[in-house]
C-alpha cells in the first residue's frame, strides 16, 4: 500500500492533527494491540488467585513480568537503531503470541506456577518491543515543531488500549464467555493491531539505519546505557519516567482487591471505574501533549505530572475508603488520577531534545525508564503491602510522585539559559520546556 499523495484529504488532516501521514495506521494498529494488551489489566490478579494462586506469588509474578518488560523497554530503543523499529515490531508481535499461548494452553490449566512465570513473565518482552519501538519510529518521523503532539498522540493510542478499552472489552465479554476465554480473546485483538500496524505502514523510517563509523551493535547498546552518566540529565528524565507510571502498574496488583473486597464494588464496577480513569487519560494525553508544546514541556511534566499525581494517589484511596462502594464519589478522583498521569507525556519528547545527536541512545533511556516503572510499581507492592498495608503503598507511591517533580528542575534543555552545554552534543532549537 503506497503511502497518501502529498495534497490527499486523509495526509492535510492528519498532518493537521499533529500525527506524521505515513505513521496514521501505525497508530491504529498500536491502538488495537493495547487494546488486546490491556485485557487482563483489571481482573488478571484476582483471576490468578481464584485458581489458587496465594496474593504474594502473584504480586511476584506481576514482578517478574515488569522486570522483562523494563529490560525490553531499553532494547526497544538501542535494538532500532541496529534493525529499524519495524523488525523490534515484529519480534514484540512473535514474542507476545508465543509466549501467551504458552501461559493460556498449558500454564493457566494446569495450574503449574514455575511456567506461568515462564509463559507470562517472558510475555513481558513483548509489548514494549512493539509500543516503543514504534514510539521511536515517531520521533523519526515526526517535525520537532510537533513533536509533543505527535507523542501525545502516541499516548492516546497507548492508554486507550491498556487498560481503557481494554477494560472494556473485558467487562463486555467476561459474563458472556467467561475470563478464561477473554483471555485468548485478547490473543486475537493483539494479532490484528500487531499486522495493522507492520503491514500497512510504509515509511523509510523503519527499516533498518545507517550506522556512523564505530556505532557496532556492541558501541549502540552500551551507549544506550552509559548515556545515563554520560548525559545525567537523561538519567534524571529516566528516573522521572519510571516514578510516572509506577502506581498504576502498582494498583493493577492491589487496587482490583482493594477496591472489590474491602470498599465493595463489584469486579465490574471496578473493571467500568478503570476504564473511565483512563478515558479521561486518553483526552489528557492530547491535551498535555498540544500543553507540552506551548507552555513548555518541563512545567507541564512538573506542574500537571509531578504535583497533580502527588495528590490524586492520596485521594484515589481515601475518598472510597470514605465514601464506600458509591461510584460517583469514587469516579471523579479516578478520572482526576488518569489525568494527572497524562501531565508527563511531553517527557516522550524532551528525552530526545536533551541528547539530540543520540536521539535513539535517550530514547533507549527513556524506555528503560518506562519499562523499569512495570516491576518498581508491583515490586513496592509486594514488598509494603503486608508491612504497610494498601494506605501505606499508596503513601510511598505519593511521595515518589513528590520527589519526582523536585527532579523535574535538572530536566532544562542544552539551550535553557542558565544550562551547561551537554558534553556530547548542543541542541537545535525548541520549544521552551522550562
Amino acid at each position: 500500500m503506497k503511502n497518501p499523495l502529498p495534497s490527499s484529504p486523509i495526509t492535510r488532516a492528519t498532518t493537521r492533527l499533529g500525527i506524521p501521514p505515513t505513521l496514521a495506521r501505525g497508530y491504529l494498529g498500536l491502538l488495537l494491540f493495547m487494546i488486546g494488551d490491556g485485557v487482563e489489566s483489571g481482573y488478571l490478579s484476582p483471576f490468578l488467585i481464584d485458581q489458587g494462586v496465594p496474593e504474594h506469588r502473584v504480586a511476584l509474578l506481576f514482578t517478574v513480568y515488569g522486570i522483562a518488560a523494563g529490560v525490553a523497554a531499553w532494547l526497544s530503543g538501542a535494538l532500532s537503531e541496529l534493525w529499524g523499529p519495524r523488525r523490534v515490531m515484529w519480534a514484540g508481535l512473535a514474542i507476545w503470541g508465543g509466549f501467551q499461548v504458552v501461559f493460556l494452553a498449558a500454564a493457566v490449566p494446569s495450574a503449574n506456577y514455575p511456567l506461568m512465570m515462564l509463559g507470562y513473565g517472558l510475555r513481558g518482552l513483548g509489548y514494549p518491543l512493539f509500543a516503543y519501538g514504534f514510539l521511536v519510529w515517531i520521533a523519526g518521523v515526526a517535525p520537532r515543531a510537533r513533536l509533543g503532539t505527535a507523542m501525545g498522540w502516541f499516548w492516546f493510542a497507548f492508554t486507550g488500549g491498556l487498560p481503557t478499552l481494554g477494560s472494556l472489552v473485558a467487562g463486555g465479554l467476561i459474563p458472556h464467555i467467561g475470563a478464561y476465554a477473554t483471555l485468548w480473546a485478547a490473543l486475537v485483538l493483539v494479532a490484528v493491531g500487531g499486522l495493522t500496524a507492520l503491514l500497512l505502514v510504509r515509511d523509510d523510517q523503519g527499516g533498518k539505519r545507517p550506522r556512523a563509523e564505530g556505532d557496532g551493535p556492541l558501541a549502540t547498546l552500551a551507549g544506550s546505557i552509559t548515556i545515563l552518566w554520560r548525559n545525567p540529565r537523561v538519567g534524571t528524565g529516566a528516573l522521572v519516567r519510571t516514578i510516572n507510571t509506577a502506581s498504576q502498574f502498582g494498583f493493577f496488583v492491589i487496587m482490583p482487591v482493594h477496591f472489590t473486597r474491602t470498599v465493595g464494588f463489584s469486579l465490574t464496577q471496578w473493571l467500568h471505574l478503570l476504564s473511565a480513569m483512563f478515558a479521561t487519560n486518553i483526552a489528557a494525553n492530547l491535551l498535555c501533549g498540544v500543553l507540552g508544546d506551548r507552555f513548555g514541556w518541563r512545567r507541564t511534566i512538573a506542574w500537571f505530572g509531578g504535583g497533580g499525581c502527588t495528590v490524586s494517589t492520596l485521594l484515589l484511596f481515601y475518598v472510597p475508603q470514605a465514601a464506600g462502594a458509591n461510584f460517583g464519589p469514587a469516579l471523579v478522583v479516578a478520572a482526576f488520577y488518569g489525568a494527572t498521569l497524562a501531565g508527563y507525556v511531553p517527557i516522550s519528547a524532551l528525552m530526545p531534545s536533551l541528547e539530540p545527536r543520540h536521539k535513539g541512545q535517550a530514547l533507549a533511556a527513556l524506555n528503560l525508564g518506562a519499562g523499569a516503572s512495570t516491576f518498581v510499581g508491583p515490586a513496592v507492592v509486594a514488598a509494603f503491602a503486608g508491612p504497610l498495608g494498601v494506605e501505606g503503598v499508596v503513601w510511598i507511591f505519593a511521595g515518589m510522585y513528590a520527589v519526582g517533580t523536585a527532579l523535574t528542575v535538572f530536566l532544562k534543555l542544552p539551550d535553557e539559559p542558565g544550562t551547561a552545554p551537554a558534553r556530547t552534543a548542543a541542541a537545535p532549537s525548541a520549544p521552551s520546556a522550562a
